[in-house]
């Protein structure tokens, strides 16, 4: 059966994942934990459906404030997919976006994209280190390794951050074959970075209390109490995170 073989695939590449990149895991945490100590913030980016993994660790119940999605309309599936294609080659456009943006050098860039290869992701995590941000990236190191950077500078995304986690999925993405079927199907990146993504605020939240300073998390808006907790988190937040 197709879904067990998934579950499988997925199973074994999270292991695999966790088990190899625990160390880069842990030093994207303390890249953040260290921001959100000096009260500032960490930003997350990426195209098309690599947008997701900025939406998992934002404003969500049980999520950190001090977290800024990056969720640019321009490069997003809505209103026309095609269009952030052509927007994630075009280089020169992060960087003027990022100046939009409240930045520090205290903050922390986070950018996912699986094969880290398109400029809008190089260009972010370029303009993110001359402001003096630590970069973390998500990229699959077999899909990167495989294809060719649309660059100017030839450099893939895994080149340019200050810490890479290699996300286990295989080049292509998708893993599942069935006869009478040609190309491979069901893709297993968005699993295998949101669980990094929520790895990485687990580690962070542990380093900011460890360190003595208990880091300000959204609850669920539903709670009865909610409302008010998260309405003051958004009130102290609110000139950082420009979503808000």
């Amino acid at each position: 059966m197709k879904y067990l073989e998934f579950y499988e695939v997925v199973k074994n590449q999270l292991e695999q994942q966790f088990k190899e990149e625990g160390k880069n895991i842990e030093q994207a945490a303390e890249y953040c934990s260290n921001s959100i100590k000096k009260g500032r913030v960490i930003h997350v980016f990426g195209c098309g459906h690599s947008q997701v993994f900025a939406m998992e660790v934002f404003y969500r119940a049980g999520g950190l404030v001090p977290v800024n999605a990056l969720i640019i309309p321009h490069l997003s599936l809505s209103p026309k997919a095609k269009l952030s294609t052509f927007q994630e080659r075009v280089e020169g456009f992060s960087q003027a976006y990022l100046d939009l943006e409240n930045t520090d050098a205290a903050d922390t860039m986070i950018i996912v994209s699986v094969s880290g290869r398109n400029p809008a992701v190089v260009d972010m995590a370029l303009a993110a280190g001359e402001k003096g941000m630590k970069v973390i990236a998500l990229v699959s190191g077999q899909f990167a390794d495989g294809v060719s950077s649309r660059h100017s500078s030839g450099k893939n995304l895994k080149d340019v951050a200050d810490v890479v986690i290699d996300l286990k999925c295989v080049s292509g993405d998708a893993v599942l074959e069935m006869e009478g079927v040609e190309p491979k199907f069901c893709g297993t990146s968005t699993i295998l970075g949101t669980t990094v993504m929520d790895a990485i605020i687990a580690q962070t939240v542990e380093n900011c209390v460890k360190d003595g300073h208990i880091p300000p998390i959204y609850v669920s808006s539903n709670l009865d109490k909610g409302d008010k907790i998260n309405a003051e988190h958004i009130k102290n937040y609110s000139s950082m995170i420009a979503c808000l």
